[in-house]
């Protein structure tokens, strides 16, 4: 979601009970025993502690109501409407814009009682705020997942409040877990624990599915599907990717675009179908239905296979030569090399090492000069003249004639070889002019 839309939703969450709470039952006057009923509400029995619980709840102005509740916790530590009184005074301090005072209050309320939702679900939104905005992202982004996590756990047990309607718990239950989830989900991608950050992240969206604004949650869902490699949810993570992209908004719903159809393009083998997949991600909120088939790259010896179908033996590079020699099928492997043994090829190579004047150690694929290996073995006719010696690294012209071959790791035994650019001749020296 957009920061500014999920603080709003969340002071309206934390602050509405200061606007609402019930007052604690008034103190009763002396009467004579009777049979005990069961507590309906919080009773404060002092009056004077009431008075002062009361008047500073229902302050208007937030920085009165700040006051009045500081005094009030103050001199009464032990009150029954401890937890009550901090939570109010939690909502009033992110009403003045006091963030550093809010987180502080939220954390004494849960000294309070560990499983309030109100004061877990502030911490985890506002950890995980700091966390994107690069605040200490690590440190907040954990903490951001710790709380969350407790208060997952907490919406498993935890009791409605009193004086609180049973639609406005569970409105409270469900706003409280698309934050839970969030926040564990973020701490969850950045440990790189991508089936929990799954998991978390899902259920964040699913409570965020009718609102527009449900980016934030969205794309670091697709990036979790996304992250681990090729893997069975890899659609679920290009559906994301996709919807991501379609709720962005300036520059960055390009970037996530052109993200999103490269992944696409490596999943399918093509774009083809990835316009399609944003029309769809633009309305739909869940890959139900979405099908994307997956590019499957030929083997070694089925691209040897499509080779020669499309390309004599001849006209072959000698690193295609070698893909069909090491990888292909043995039917194929002999078509190659009955074309090449025994006939002399002219070439480039790379020298890797000259063992003597006759025999040097070539490299003739772009891959192999890169990893620096050999893969011809070529004895020269005659000795190389000591001018015309080729350094090492340095490239060759030369022919030669395959004799043999070792399929892996692949080596061609070429012999018969001969240089096939001469040095040129030395000019002589002229003499210099006689002085006149």
């Amino acid at each position: 979601m957009k920061k500014t839309v999920l603080a709003m939703m969340l002071v309206a969450a934390v602050t509405a009970v200061a606007q609402t709470a019930p007052a604690p039952a008034q103190p009763a006057p002396q009467q004579s025993a009777a049979p005990a009923a069961a507590p309906q509400k919080k009773e404060i029995k002092d009056p004077a502690e009431y008075n002062a619980y009361v008047g500073a709840v229902q302050q208007q102005d937030p920085a009165a109501k700040v006051s009045g509740l500081e005094a009030f916790i103050t001199q009464y530590p032990n009150s029954v409407m401890k937890e009550d009184a901090l939570e109010l005074l939690m909502g009033a301090y992110q009403q003045t814009g006091n963030s550093a005072k809010t987180l502080d209050t939220a954390q004494k309320v849960l000294t309070a009682n560990p499983c309030n939702l109100r004061a877990l679900a502030l911490l985890a939104y506002t950890k995980r705020a700091l966390a994107e905005a690069g605040q200490n992202a690590a440190q907040n982004l954990t903490e951001a997942g710790q709380n969350g996590e407790k208060g997952l756990q907490c919406l498993q047990t935890v009791a409605k409040p009193d004086g609180t309607s049973d639609a406005d718990f569970q409105k409270l239950k469900a706003q409280t877990a698309g934050i839970f989830n969030g926040a564990a989900g973020m701490a969850a991608y950045q440990a790189k624990d991508y089936a929990k950050a799954q998991q978390y992240l899902l259920a964040a969206v699913a409570a965020d599915a009718p609102d527009a604004t449900s980016l934030r949650d969205v794309y670091p869902l697709a990036l979790a599907y996304l992250a681990p490699g090729p893997t069975e949810k890899d659609v679920d993570g290009l559906f994301f990717i996709a919807r991501a992209a379609s709720l962005a908004q300036g520059a960055g719903k390009d970037q996530i675009a052109k993200f999103g159809k490269s992944k696409y393009t490596k999943y399918h083998g093509s774009d083809e179908g990835w316009t399609d997949l944003l029309a769809k991600a633009a309305t739909a909120t869940t890959p139900a239905g979405i099908t994307i088939s997956q590019y499957v790259p030929p083997t070694p010896a089925q691209q040897c296979t499509d080779l020669l179908k499309t390309k004599k033996v001849e006209e072959m590079a000698f690193a295609e030569w070698q893909l069909c020699l090491s990888e292909g099928t043995p039917e194929d492997s002999d078509k190659i090399w009955s074309v090449l043994k025994g006939k002399p090829l002219q070439m480039v190579a790379q020298v890797m090492s000259i063992d003597s004047p006759k025999q040097l150690k070539l490299a003739g694929s772009s891959d192999d000069i890169e990893a620096k290996r050999a893969d011809i073995d070529l004895t020269m006719t005659a000795a190389i003249p000591k001018l015309q010696m080729p350094k090492e690294g340095g490239d060759l012209q030369f022919e030669g004639t395959p004799v043999s071959f070792v399929a892996k790791p692949f080596v061609m035994t070429m012999n018969e070889g001969a240089l096939l650019v001469k040095a040129a001749p030395k000019t002589p020296a002229r003499k210099k002019p006689a002085a006149h």
